[in-house]
């Protein structure tokens, strides 16, 4: 699990799961550029550790501005390494019946949460390949083989990543660019605050109960997957999706 001195973009970072990925990679020794449509000083402020931290904004459905992101990556720390699409929409979604979901959110919905990380894919996969190998860890979630009901945009653009992860890793296989997903339950975070609302502790509830370990989810309980995906312990694993859900689904 020795990661020191590699680096990795975590998108998504300004708080919540991407907060905590930046964190435990400075922790580790690495070199990590932290990124997100918000503005992520309070990420870079509150790190430490051996590794090096710098915060860029980035609007993952711009390849522009992925590009934009990983130009920083190369120019702060030479290259790129690995790299978490943890960027999504989820708690400002509104949701609700399958008619009546707003065409406009669905549209935004794909471009960020399907799109977004095909965009960063493509902006990282240069510098990995050139150093020779790399990390792709693609953040889907439980909903996407589960079905969340009220959130159908939100489901099928998950699910769309678990097929975006599986036809990456059989093409960059040959380049020794792993491409691995991790499908969570909800987790407790701002995000899921917002998604849930007022409901959110009968929501909570619910989803415990659902599960062989009947406990929410909290962001310690994903990070260890991502940095197991992220080094050499998982070498040889390649176009996974690692259900983090507490024994719902495939158990």
């Amino acid at each position: 699990m020795n990661l020191t001195g590699k680096t990795a973009i975590v998108t998504g970072a300004a708080r919540g799961l991407g907060r905590s990925y930046a964190h435990k990679f400075v922790e580790m020794g690495v070199n990590v550029v932290a990124s997100d449509v918000a503005d992520c000083v309070e990420t870079t402020e509150s790190a430490y550790g051996p590794g090096k931290i710098v915060g860029t904004q980035v609007d993952v459905a711009s390849h522009d501005s992925a590009s934009a992101m990983a130009e920083t990556a190369i120019e702060a720390f030479g290259g790129i390494d690995i790299l978490v699409n943890n960027a999504a929409l989820y708690g400002s979604l509104k949701g609700g019946r399958v008619e009546q979901i707003d065409e406009d959110e669905w549209d935004a919905c794909m471009a960020v949460n399907v799109k977004g990380l095909w965009n960063c894919a493509k902006a990282a996969i240069p510098s990995m390949r050139a150093r020779g190998g790399g990390s792709i860890i693609n953040i889907s979630s439980l909903a996407a083989v589960y079905g969340l009901p009220y959130a159908l945009h939100y489901s099928t653009s998950k699910g769309a990543v678990i097929g975006m992860t599986r036809a990456m890793a059989r093409e960059l296989g040959r380049d020794w660019i792993r491409v691995n997903a991790i499908a969570p339950s909800a987790v407790l975070t701002e995000g899921t605050d917002e998604f849930f609302g007022d409901k959110k502790e009968k929501g909570m509830q619910v989803i415990a109960a659902g599960q062989s370990l009947q406990k929410n989810l909290t962001v310690d309980d994903l990070v260890g997957t991502v940095l197991y995906l992220a080094g050499d312990a998982s070498r040889f694993v390649t176009g996974q999706t690692i259900m983090v859900d507490g024994g719902t689904i495939y158990l």
